[in-house]
């Protein structure tokens, strides 16, 4: 049960969260490049288009050539969730729990303390559940990244429940 993370306190639904059901979930973001900033995200799509022109290119010439079968796309799939690093929205969990209207604050209880952050900035959390394809059982279930990345090396850690006030 240790694993198991609560939402209570000024919501219409409790909830109870399970980080170890995660991995099957489709909205889980990759953590090694989530934090990425604009910019090199803008960089990433000029190269990608630059590459698909390429590619547009060499087919004319050439003819096509038939992308990898879906056993191997599965293959490659299941690779990368073995070793992957994962982590999810916070604010879709936050949502089903509809926190009331006059709700204004997270307290994350953890195992040595609580910190309050506003519900705005809760919105933005990312939880991540998995490093290099692990449950994080050390210092878990989850970590706390904000949205920004602004405590990418210092996640908040030893994550026990989720109060709205």
């Amino acid at each position: 049960m240790e694993n198991i993370l609560p939402i209570e306190g000024n919501v219409k639904y409790k909830i109870t969260l399970d980080p170890g059901v995660w991995i099957f979930d489709d909205r889980k973001v990759d953590l090694n490049n989530y934090f990425i900033s604009n910019t090199e995200k803008e960089d990433e799509l000029a190269a990608y288009t630059k590459n698909i022109s390429a590619q547009w290119d060499r087919e004319i010439r050439e003819g096509a050539v038939f992308p990898p079968t879906l056993k191997t796309e599965k293959k490659f799939e299941k690779e990368k969730i073995i070793n992957g690093s994962f982590g999810i929205a916070f604010k879709h969990f936050l949502k089903n729990a509809e926190p009331g209207e006059d709700a204004s604050v997270c307290l994350i209880e953890t195992e040595n303390k609580t910190i309050e952050v506003p519900l705005q900035e809760a919105d933005t959390f990312i939880l991540a559940f998995s490093h290099n394809g692990k449950p994080l059982k050390e210092d878990g279930p989850v970590h706390i990244y904000f949205g920004d990345g602004s405590n990418r090396n210092e996640p908040i850690k030893h994550i026990r429940k989720f109060i709205i006030k």
